[in-house]
């Protein structure tokens, strides 16, 4: 059975009988100790002692590692307007089957979430789709274009999580000045994606010696770190809440570490791929290499590392961009920019990242957990007795070759189609109920096994 053709949504829920986990072992992110401990789950909530008179439904989970909610706050599920790519329903799956209890996903659909009838659209999907939990980030402005501020007091009344224009930039300083005014009223972060249009242009890699070999136009870092200056000037002005999205010059991890020592409200993320590749994998002129911000050079893969082990980059986000083959399937310069991420992204980062040496397994927990809690002003809690059911079990020791059929994503355009990884996701809880169980598996129900 391939990923594609699983399709069980919460067929398993706290709420209508009790669950057992059996045998797996309870990882520690603030410690990184590790204890075995069986987990019954109960009407949502986590018990580490058998409630009295349960029969449960018991998931053989011996030799997991179990992780408390991991949160992506940097998603685009595609819904309204490309369902051809990706819909509410299959990015939550997607989520689940990556370990994520929730996501954020971003407003560049059609029609753009910049009203709260769409904001309602939204989350009425994703209450249906059973899979990770979605909050939505809205428009910063209407329509996306950067002209006028969207009613962000009524899309925040609407359920918005943020405010973001994600995939464009708003070039008019006024509007985003006005815009850090109300998210400090309102409490919600600007989520911004920095990049001046006009030094990008119709670039589509890094500028530099490997995109002028290859003959593709470039876009200069500085096309990042100049909005990223701009707009934490802003917030020195407005004292604003920004969040920078998907850093990938070493010059803004320079702008935001040097923001954080002046007690500024700015957090950032940085995305698995930026952190593992450079551009010099577009000499193969392979579109699922393909993204913006593009893969840079080696000296700025080594400044976002050096970012996200001091603190500097506080989330680490997949940017999950899921396109049809048919939409990559053509010239590097004509291709969408983007790429999937939400199945991978644990596993590169364990692969790659912590496996190695080169980061500690907490430090990829915290940018994955309690730091994307603090940027949503959600608890973050370990698990723990009485705690809510959302946390995600691992095998971290088993691997897994990333193919197209491995991805229950609507779209398969991944940076790491060939990979083995390390790191398989067995079962994803999301307030109680299972998200996400991988095929092995096999949960046994009590009148089953009296049968045997």
């Amino acid at each position: 059975m391939n990923a594609r053709s699983f399709q069980r949504l919460a067929l398993w829920d706290s709420h209508d009988r009790p669950l057992e986990l059996a045998g797996g072992q309870i990882h520690d992110p603030g410690t990184g100790r590790r204890k075995r401990q069986d987990i019954w789950v109960v009407n949502g909530r986590i018990h580490f002692r058998k409630p009295e008179g349960t029969t449960p439904i018991v998931f053989n989970l011996v030799g997991a590692t179990l992780f408390p909610r991991l949160i992506d706050v940097h998603v685009h599920l595609r819904e309204p307007g490309f369902e051809e790519a990706e819909t509410v329903a299959t990015g939550a799956l997607a989520a689940a089957k990556g370990g994520f209890s929730a996501i954020c996903c971003m407003p560049n659909t059609q029609p753009p979430i910049d009203d709260a009838a769409t904001i309602r659209y939204v989350l009425e999907q994703a209450a249906r789709a059973g899979g990770a939990r979605v909050h939505p980030f809205a428009c910063i402005t209407r329509g996306r274009k950067g002209e006028a501020l969207a009613d962000m007091f009524e899309l925040a009344e609407a359920g918005a999580r943020g405010f973001s224009d994600d995939g464009s930039p708003v070039m008019n300083a006024e509007i985003m000045r006005r815009a850090l005014e109300y998210s400090k009223m309102i409490g919600l972060p600007i989520v911004a994606h920095e990049e001046d249009s006009h030094l990008a242009g119709l670039g589509c890699v890094h500028e530099g010696a490997v995109g002028t070999r290859v003959g593709l136009r470039g876009i200069p870092r500085e096309a990042e770190d100049v909005m990223a200056a701009r707009d934490i000037a802003l917030v020195r002005l407005t004292g604003g809440r920004l969040h920078i999205c998907h850093v990938s010059s070493k010059q803004t991890v320079d702008l935001v570490r040097q923001a954080k020592r002046e007690g500024l409200p700015v957090t950032a993320e940085v995305t698995p791929h930026h952190l593992v590749l450079t551009d010099e994998r577009i000499a193969s002129y392979d579109t699922n290499f393909k993204m913006n911000p593009p893969l840079r050079e080696e000296s700025d893969r080594r400044a976002l590392l050096e970012g996200l082990l001091d603190g500097t980059l506080d989330c680490i986000a997949t940017d999950h961009a899921p396109h049809t083959a048919i939409a990559k399937q053509v010239e590097f310069d004509r291709a969408p920019m983007g790429v999937t991420g939400l199945e991978t992204a644990f596993s590169i980062c364990l692969t790659d990242l912590v496996n190695p040496g080169h980061v500690p397994l907490e430090t990829v927990l915290r940018a994955l957990g309690p730091h994307p809690a603090a940027l949503l002003g959600e608890p973050w809690t370990p698990i723990e007795e009485g705690a809510p059911a959302d946390f995600a079990a691992f095998d971290l020791g088993r691997t897994w070759t990333v193919t197209a059929d491995s991805f229950v994503s609507k779209s398969t355009n991944s940076s790491f189609l060939g990979r083995e990884l390390a790191g398989v996701t067995l079962l994803t809880m999301v307030d109680g109920r299972v998200a996400w169980s991988d095929p092995s598996v096999v949960p046994v129900h009590p009148s089953a096994a009296r049968a045997s």
